[in-house]
């Protein structure tokens, strides 16, 4: 649609006398808002990871992964899993970290997990201050 305008701006020969001195273009009419959206998934099988998989792949999925039953199930397992979506998040640039012992948080490249705690720096008054 805006390239078509473009075209036509560009194609008319330079004799002709064109009614609109310049050519306006709307650069956000093509693209759709995008949205984060952040999904809970349950890593009960090996097998679970092609979808947690496939949604980061898409670019704006936040994973809040809960591997409470692989953990207890099969470990090994378990290892496998994170380890996969650890080189696929790796592979994407995003963030992976655990928080707690059931969960696992995964993020695409435009957010990063702070995984140590900010410090908070108190002000402590001295009695001179009062």
């Amino acid at each position: 649609m805006v390239f078509k305008k473009i075209k036509k701006v560009f194609s008319n020969s330079v004799g002709e006398d064109s009614n609109n001195d310049y050519l306006e273009i709307d650069l956000g009419q093509g693209e759709k808002e995008s949205k984060v959206l952040v999904k809970l998934f349950s890593l009960k099988h090996y097998e679970d990871v092609t979808t947690i998989l496939n949604a980061l792949r898409e670019g704006y999925t936040i994973a809040v992964i809960d591997i409470k039953t692989l953990k207890q199930k099969d470990p090994i397992e378990l290892k496998r899993a994170v380890s996969k979506i650890k080189k696929t998040t790796d592979a994407l640039e995003g963030t992976i970290a655990g928080f707690g012992e059931n969960t696992v948080i995964v993020t695409p490249s435009f957010a990063v997990i702070q995984k140590e705690p900010e410090k908070v720096q108190k002000e402590e008054k001295k009695f001179e201050d009062y």
